[in-house]
């Protein structure tokens, strides 16, 4: 499995972020649907989510993240591309 990094990363509001990888894909997500659990019930307040970080993939202060590999199916999902 090939392993991608977050490089860049845009807040758009809501639950949406613009992502680029260190393979160069990149395209606009929204992860409002994938806010399920305790550790991601702070991120569904649009201005904390708004919080993020990168460290390879995106981060929260609350020490939530997601994996790069599923924001990077995401964004190839997203914008009918391929990985």
């Amino acid at each position: 499995m090939m392993v991608v990094q977050v490089i860049e990363a845009e807040y758009r509001g809501g639950h949406r972020v613009w992502l680029r990888f260190d393979d160069s894909v990149e395209g606009e997500v929204d992860l409002g649907s994938e806010l399920d659990g305790e550790i991601f019930e702070p991120l569904r307040d649009p201005a904390y989510f708004a919080r993020f970080g990168i460290d390879e993939t995106l981060i929260w202060p609350n020490g939530a993240d997601f994996a790069p590999e599923f924001l990077h199916r995401r964004v190839v999902e997203s914008v009918g591309g391929s990985a």
